[in-house]
Parts: C-alpha cells; sequence; structure tokens
C-alpha cells in the first residue's frame, strides 16, 4: 500500500464527501508527521493547519 508522504503539498482540495477533514489525511503516511488535528472546513469552506500550514479548501 503506497501513501503519499504528509505534509508535502501546501493547499489540497477537497469534496464534501471527504469530510470530516484531517491534517494529514487519510492517505498520508502519519510516521514522519505532526499529530493528526481534524479541520473545522464546513464554516468557512477552508482551513489551515496549526502544524503545517497547509491549506485545505472545499472545492463543491
Amino acid at each position: 500500500m503506497n501513501q503519499e508522504a504528509a505534509n508535502t503539498e501546501k493547499v489540497y482540495h477537497v469534496k464534501s464527501c471527504d469530510l470530516p477533514v484531517s491534517c494529514p489525511s487519510k492517505g498520508m503516511a502519519v510516521w514522519n508527521s505532526h499529530p493528526k488535528v481534524f479541520l473545522p472546513l464546513e464554516e468557512t469552506g477552508e482551513a489551515i493547519c496549526e502544524y503545517c500550514g497547509a491549506k485545505y479548501i472545499l472545492q463543491d
């Protein structure tokens, strides 16, 4: 099972079917990342991870 490296991009586009969204996300390897945090995308349509600064944008 290949997982993408955690926190390698600075902007992630997600869909409402992906909610709830966490950083690192489900498909990312977590062994080399920060603690998992859930992001409140439902409120404004975007959120920034407090640990790594990655921006998550809700597309639909």
